[in-house]
């Protein structure tokens, strides 16, 4: 049963919980509780299951950690000695974050025995140690032999000592097991790897684990703490109380328009007006922390900062840092530190720094356009303010009219505490193989017993038996015979008479050598079809594209034509405009309940339109987002203009537009539709897919998290709106129609890879040999072949599941679809037309740059809105 922290303890009731010289220590370093820490100890200290969603800066690790070393000194002051083995198991997505963990841990454990001391009190001192794929063979054989008592770790690497001979033995006495940046692992396959692991350990142990998840702010709570703690046998939900303390700590986010005019300025003018703005933001603080949404504009951000900064001589080219995933450990954990002592006024990252790496004092974050999702919004502003009871500071810099009401909106929900619910993977079959193969290397294992303990976890809870069946009977070899021929050996013998299954003798060293579900990335090389090498694409940017797609490459236009393995083919297309932005790979995708928020603004201020004359509206934007009254009028305008243009309703969360734009050689249907990458995404190729039915012709999508646009070769007539009302909400239909679109795409070929690697049906790791991401690309490519025509073989199917669940969101495409059926979403169609409507224009130049250099982006933003004006002659006011 799921319940929430009701009972609000006053620091004296929870002081009595603790042994006087912790008590001691404590006020003596920190002077009193906060909030969250008044709530959490008791609940720790009782041994209960506990979620506790927080701010950075509140306090919540400590409390955790202090009710554990609280009971742990218990035990020995009852028992005489500290508990044998592991007491604790502390799991946190990244290694950096362990490290300084540790450091955290050492210190209060001192400070105790310390203040121990004056009491007359002679306390050993609790080991913790830091098990991770850094620690060198030495440390490992020595944590074997004398265990920690709080270990620290990975999800990979928890799995491997699963099953690591003589250190498995030191975790069967473990008690409590703690996830720290819950959200971060909840919503990927390693949390669902994770949550498998933390069942073997509970099998292990033979006892109930008391489980402690550690949350930034996150939504909804019930389903994390489902997540968290899993099923019991009788397929109830283990209990866990919730600490919902996300609210605690104050905001202050305000929107920054760097010119006052965000479509008549030119790029270079907008260029200079952000970075200006930065600057002033940087002299004005002590530490500014700035996030951008690719790690590209990141370098090009630190870039031009610093030759601004030369120029006004006013901060040093060396006090500002770029920290993204893309650098060396070492170079991260210098900027960590550096940033730790207040040795620098800025640092520019992507997503690095938005987990709970101790940085030090950030005063202000500064967000370069839209976060996407009022989570990320949250979880960024709150790296500012490193303390309860100081102010989260944040400034969010637009970059144009479409990121002006984005921001607008998420800004507001973030301020009424309104977030985006989590998504977390269910059934994932490659997860499953990998933990199936970990299973099989403990002992001889019985197929119901195996598959009660996979479903207790929730990720895995409503796994049916027939897909448990498939994967025992693909990992024994049997199903089909393609293995030999390429070279696909069976990972554990399987009786399906007896209904039980164990080792292969060469596993054990598979799994070592190849565990963990974060796919290698590699770069694609690039040729012309005479075999002229044209540069490198990230493989996530391949993996987007089909025969036929432009981008840009070098300054050049190409036309992408195929490619196997990490080589891709194309010919020269100057002239031509880019279909696919080299950046989209990158890119954060709009979360869904975001966008439909913003679909309502977007409404509301169109009835506002209708109402009142431009001055209330002006008024009422001002009041109600807390805007300038530039960006105020900017949105009145846009949206102003977008009415008369069409003279339709605007697009929103109740209507889908769809807009018939003609260019000389291709007709293109603009669907405004208002839902996120994700469901839009699913909904562009399921739209195309039909259109394609009926046409009998290719068609290329566009896809924008405000909407997307299916482009045909000459002017076909068709009934485009009529399309889009009359496809069937059957979920299954859809899946099997979109199923056959993948098929020949290279997100197919690439996920698939990503799926067999994670199902060891292919082995990244052999022996003493590393096969490179080519030869594994080149392999996957055979396998899928070989395998496609086998009824539902778990690994492409997997592979199906991951892309349309995961990838895109088919769930939400079919929730818009039915509310198309229900006539809560209307559809209206317009055209043709020869110049697109205002809120089209984005979406028509979706090929060209991103953020930082903009300068084609915005030339043709300027000129199509030009082409609007002409159009209109002066109608507009």
């Amino acid at each position: 049963m799921i319940t929430y922290a009701e009972k609000n303890f006053t620091s004296e009731e929870v002081y009595g919980l603790l042994l006087p010289f912790v008590k001691d220590w404590f006020i003596k370093q920190y002077g009193d509780l906060t909030p969250v820490q008044r709530k959490t100890i008791p609940l720790v200290k009782e041994s209960e299951n506990v979620l506790v969603s927080s701010p950075t800066g509140t306090g919540k690790t400590l409390a955790v950690f202090l009710g554990i070393i609280d009971n742990i000194y218990q035990s020995y002051l009852t028992h005489g000695t500290l508990p044998e083995g592991v007491y604790a198991v502390y799991v946190s997505p990244l290694r950096a974050l362990n490290n300084d963990m540790r450091k955290n841990l050492i210190e209060p454990i001192k400070g105790i025995r310390e203040t121990a001391k004056i009491h007359g009190v002679d306390l050993p001192e609790i080991e913790v140690m830091v098990r991770t794929s850094d620690t060198p063979p030495s440390e490992k054989q020595r944590m074997a032999r004398k265990p920690p008592h709080i270990l620290i770790t990975t999800p990979e690497t928890l799995a491997i000592a699963l099953n690591a001979p003589k250190f498995r033995e030191r975790l069967k006495n473990t008690r409590v097991v703690i996830i720290d940046e819950i959200h971060e692992l909840a919503s990927s396959k390693r949390g669902s790897h994770l949550s498998l692991s933390i069942e073997r350990l509970e099998n292990l142990a033979g006892r109930k684990l008391q489980r402690v998840g550690l949350s930034a702010t996150i939504s909804p709570l019930e389903e994390v703490a489902a997540f968290l703690v899993g099923y019991r046998d009788d397929g109830e939900l283990r209990d866990c109380v919730i600490v919902d303390a996300r609210f605690d700590k104050k905001l202050d986010i305000k929107l920054l328009m760097p010119v006052s005019d965000l479509i008549r300025s030119s790029a270079e003018e907008l260029n200079e007006a952000i970075y200006n703005q930065l600057l002033k933001v940087i002299k004005r603080h002590k530490t500014t922390l700035i996030f951008t949404n690719t790690r590209s504009a990141t370098e090009r951000v630190v870039f031009k900062l610093k030759k601004t900064m030369e120029k006004s001589k006013i901060i040093d080219i060396d006090d500002i840092e770029a920290h993204h995933s893309s650098l060396s450990r070492d170079v991260r954990l210098d900027i960590e530190n550096k940033l730790k002592n207040g040795l620098l006024k800025a640092v520019v990252s992507s997503t690095s720094l938005e987990l709970g790496i101790d940085i030090g004092y950030i005063d202000v974050v500064v967000l370069l356009s839209s976060p996407r999702s009022v989570t990320r919004l949250l979880q960024r502003v709150g790296r500012a303010g490193h303390h309860i009871r100081e102010v989260s500071k944040g400034r969010i810099v637009v970059v144009d009219r479409d990121d002006l009401m984005e921001c607008a909106v998420l800004a507001k929900l973030a301020l009424e505490r309104k977030i985006d619910r989590i998504r977390i993977p269910k059934n994932p079959l490659d997860v499953l193989a990998q933990h199936i193969v970990g299973l099989s290397l403990e002992r001889k294992w019985g197929v119901e017993e195996a598959l009660r303990l996979v479903k207790r976890s929730y990720s895995f809870h409503k796994l049916t038996k027939e897909d448990f069946m498939s994967v025992l009977k693909y990992l024994a070899g049997e199903l089909g015979d393609f293995y030999e021929y390429q070279r696909v050996y069976s990972k554990i013998w399987f009786d399906e008479e007896e209904g039980v299954f164990g080792r292969k003798k060469t596993s054990r060293m598979i799994y070592y050598q190849n565990i963990g579900v974060i796919p290698d990335e590699s770069k694609a090389h690039v040729f012309t079809t005479d075999g002229k090498y044209v540069g490198d694409l990230e493989e996530g940017f391949v993996e987007y594209l089909a025969p036929g797609d432009l981008f840009v490459l070098g300054g050049r236009v190409y036309e992408y034509l195929g490619s196997k393995g990490f080589k891709v083919e194309v010919r020269p297309a100057d002239g031509l405009r880019p279909t696919v932005p080299s950046w989209f790979s990158e890119m954060l995708p709009l979360a869904y309940d975001s966008a439909l928020e913003i679909g309502k603004f977007r409404r509301m201020v169109s009835d506002w339109i209708d109402q009142w004359d431009r001055g209330k509206v002006v008024k009422e934007i001002m009041k109600n987002y807390h805007l300038t009254r530039d960006a105020a009028e900017t949105i009145y305008e846009y949206v102003k203009l977008q009415k008369i243009f069409t003279n339709a309703p605007v697009p929103s969360d109740k209507v889908i537009l769809i807009e018939v734009y003609d260019e000389p050689d291709k007709r293109n249907i603009i669907v405004h539709s208002l839902f996120g990458r994700r469901a839009n995404d699913a909904l562009a190729r399921i739209y195309a897919y039909y259109v394609g039915e009926k046409l009998g012709a290719d068609v290329k999508i566009t896809v924008t998290d405000n909407g997307f646009m299916v482009s045909i070769p000459g002017h076909p007539i068709l009934n485009w709106s009529g399309v889009l009302t009359k496809i069937p909400t059957d979920a299954e239909k859809l899946y099997a129609n979109l199923v056959k679109v993948l098929r020949r795409t290279e997100l197919i070929k690439r996920r698939f890879r990503h799926v067999a690697v994670r199902s060891f049906m292919l082995l990244r790791r052999y022996r003493n040999a590393e096969k490179s991401i080519s030869k594994l690309q080149v392999n996957a490519e055979e396998l899928l072949k070989a395998v496609e025509e086998i009824e539902n073989f778990p690994v492409l199917k997997e592979t199906y599941r991951e892309i349309l669940m995961d990838y895109m969101h088919l769930d939400e495409a079919i929730e818009v679809l039915e509310k198309i059926w229900r006539n809560e979403i209307e559809v209206v169609e317009i055209g043709p037309v020869d110049v697109p409507s205002p809120f089209a224009h984005n979406i028509v130049v979706h090929g060209y740059s991103d953020v930082v250099l903009m300068e084609d982006m915005r030339k043709l933003l300027r000129r199509l809105h030009e082409r609007v004006l002409e159009k209109l002659r002066g109608s507009f006011e």
